[in-house]
């Protein structure tokens, strides 16, 4: 399930040449520790296997792009070169490197795989809101939400086989953080995957467009450590779910809204504004707005440890925190709460995004991701947009007040008015 993939595949199959599907395994990237890291390296031994059965040669090699791929295309007379997409400056930045030191008869190609609408085809610009996209994604629905064709088993092998693959030797290769430790609840992999898709059509679709917004019903699809890491498809979600639309109309609805509108408009926001990670990034009126209110007197003041180990005097936030540290996941609703309290309780705007940033993309299984950054709205899938929450991004400007100034506030009382918050603290008291 993978556009790219399909691409390569099909270029080789026209000029009867060998498919090779390499993987460049980076020493970090950004936050990212061992627990994220053991559950793309799990998932890419199945690719491995699936690749060896359908008689593609997998190559996973040690470092980044610029410095392995170009040499491995020169040794192996590789006639061209498909890579997927990502709107992050990092991932573009890597693209463009192998560009300048490709050589100069090996065209590249760059397939955007992940997201239904390819990006820079869902809008040219950098779009205000989910109401200004829907429209334009919806409208190219019927072109691109198609199903998709199979891989084949590849007719010409290549003259030298791939090298096996010492996997130990890849984490000792890695230069993360060992003390984030893996999860157990999500078990890495498609197969895995592609069964968590299934559960949530048959036990949780029914109750997603009701009970989403609550952190103690089981509503969720949970796919987002698969959809981040490509190990399923949100095509392949998308058409697995809308066949059940007759019978949960409100709840498809629903999922495609934040699955396909929610995330696209995520990327758009990162592609189109290299500020995505930063107050700059945010509109004229949020800059305007939190620069009038840094100053204002905090009612808390947090450090990032503090926060960290979910220490503060609000037990609902600490309880959100201390999901995230021990699951790799927080519910979407918290997610909004969690990072407007960030806001609250640290010394200026940037600092708080700083600490939301960080926090996200070095517990969430699904961080680093565009969603984390410029996320629209309450979320099934992936992470709230810091963005989002703490400069106002894709939303309008609500009633002033000290220290949000016109950003959208949300509070202990409102998240007791929504769902039942002792049932949850309960859940995730800390052990401290």
């Amino acid at each position: 399930d993978n556009w790219a993939f399909l691409y390569a595949q099909r270029l080789a199959l026209k000029q009867e040449l060998p498919l090779h599907v390499c993987f460049c395994l980076v020493p970090k990237f950004l936050e990212a520790t061992i627990r994220h890291y053991r559950f793309m390296l799990r998932g890419l031994q199945e690719v491995a296997e699936e690749c060896a059965e359908l008689n593609i040669s997998f190559h996973l090699l040690l470092g980044y792009a610029k410095d392995v791929l170009p040499a491995f295309v020169v040794e192996h007379g590789v006639g061209g070169l498909v890579t997927d997409f990502s709107p992050l400056r990092l991932p573009r930045q890597w693209v463009e490197d192998v560009k300048e030191r490709l050589p100069e008869d090996v065209p590249f190609a760059q397939v955007d795989a992940h997201n239904i609408v390819p990006c820079w085809v869902a809008s040219p610009k950098q779009e205000y809101s989910a109401r200004t996209i829907r429209g334009k994604i919806h409208a190219q629905l019927p072109e691109f939400l198609t199903e998709f064709p199979p891989v084949v088993c590849h007719p010409h092998p290549p003259s030298c086989p791939a090298e096996p693959i010492a996997w130990e030797a890849c984490y000792s290769s890695l230069q993360v953080d060992h003390t984030v430790k893996e999860v157990e609840w999500a078990t890495p992999g498609t197969a895995a995957g592609l069964a968590v898709l299934k559960s949530f059509i048959a036990e949780r679709l029914k109750s997603f467009s009701t009970h989403r917004n609550d952190p103690n019903k089981a509503a969720l699809s949970n796919l987002s450590p698969w959809l981040h890491f490509g190990q399923v498809s949100t095509q392949r979600a998308i058409l697995e779910v809308q066949k059940h639309r007759r019978t949960y109309k409100d709840s498809v609805d629903a999922f495609v809204e934040e699955a396909v509108v929610r995330r696209e408009l995520a990327e758009n926001f990162c592609y189109y504004n290299e500020h995505y990670d930063s107050v700059q990034g945010a509109y004229d009126w949020a800059q305007t707005t939190l620069k009038l209110h840094a100053k204002d007197k905090r009612p808390y003041l947090y450090s990032l440890q503090e926060l960290e180990q979910g220490t503060t005097h609000d037990p609902l936030w600490n309880a959100a925190q201390l999901q995230m540290v021990r699951e790799g996941k927080m519910h979407g609703f918290l997610r909004m709460y969690w990072a407007k309290k960030i806001l609250e309780w640290t010394r200026s705007p940037e600092e708080a995004l700083q600490f939301a940033i960080y926090l996200n993309d070095r517990y969430e299984l699904d961080g680093r991701d565009p969603n984390g950054y410029g996320r629209a709205d309450t979320v099934s899938l992936c992470p709230t947009g810091c963005l989002w929450s703490i400069c106002g991004i894709h939303d309008q400007g609500w009633a002033e007040r000290a220290v949000f100034g016109k950003i959208r506030y949300m509070n202990y009382a409102g998240c007791k008015r929504k769902f039942d918050v002792d049932q949850f603290e309960r859940r995730y008291a800390s052990t401290h």
